[in-house]
């Protein structure tokens, strides 16, 4: 029941955020969800272990840049929380606020410079505004997984192993456009570079991400770029994205 109450409050927060297409407005739903989801799944918060500390690293390196891009008129209070769950998955709200699982970096054993593919990755997404603009009912972008695993496994006690993500990808993933995840990529990748991480590496997040999800696209019904092709557009990009990562290396 507790679990069912959750998961009800998230589809609950999505409509609402999806109502509102101005931008302080939507900003202001999903502080108020993000408030709410972390409260409620407060156990699965991870703050102290090594890899929480990473991310955060790489989140509080990033948001300067993030900032300095946000061409909305609107400042966005930008704000990660670190979730301790097994599920491969990242994600941002309208305004900034953001979610990192730190089975993603532990179970594919991500670098920092990879780390700051999806963080960019993601910022791309809050600061071009897709939930607005695609006018549905997501409240978040995952890479693999959702939002309803994080609240199904704090609820629980235990890992679903992400039978959840399925049933929610059509809510809040899949309106998603291949344009827009090719989108967020582009902007992530050169994001990542200012911040003085190496762009070479993006490329292999989705070879990681291949051999994780064996490249079926069935999780995410072939609505994004397949890995393959995601890899093969931030290659084409590489040379561009590293005269910018040249000239802020640190």
């Amino acid at each position: 029941m507790k679990m069912i109450k959750r998961l009800a409050l998230s589809a609950f927060i999505v409509t609402a955020i999806a109502a509102c297409v101005n931008t302080q407005q939507m900003n202001a739903k999903a502080l108020q969800g993000y408030a709410q989801m972390k409260q409620q799944n407060a156990k699965a918060i991870d703050t102290s272990s090594s890899t929480a500390k990473r991310i955060h690293a790489v989140f509080n390196r990033m948001k300067p840049y993030a900032e300095k891009a946000n061409k909305t008129g609107v400042p966005f209070s930008w704000e990660i929380t670190v979730f301790r769950t097994n599920e491969l998955n990242a994600w941002a709200m309208a305004g900034g606020k953001m979610g990192f699982y730190t089975g993603l970096v532990e179970k594919l054993k991500m670098t920092d410079d990879e780390i700051a593919t999806v963080m960019g990755h993601e910022m791309a997404h809050a600061l071009e505004e897709h939930s607005k603009s695609s006018y549905n009912f997501e409240m978040t972008t995952g890479i693999l997984g959702s939002i309803a695993d994080a609240a199904a496994t704090a609820a629980l006690g235990v890992d679903t192993g992400g039978l959840l993500s399925t049933g929610t990808d059509l809510i809040a993933n899949k309106p998603f456009s291949r344009s827009q995840e090719t989108e967020a990529d582009e902007i992530g990748l050169m994001l990542m570079a200012q911040a003085g991480y190496n762009p070479s590496a993006a490329p292999n997040v989705w070879v990681k991400m291949s051999q994780a999800s064996g490249d079926s696209g069935l999780s995410i019904f072939s609505t994004h770029p397949s890995n393959a092709d995601r890899k093969e557009n931030l290659e084409r990009l590489i040379p561009e994205a590293m005269k910018v990562y040249q000239a802020n290396k640190r």
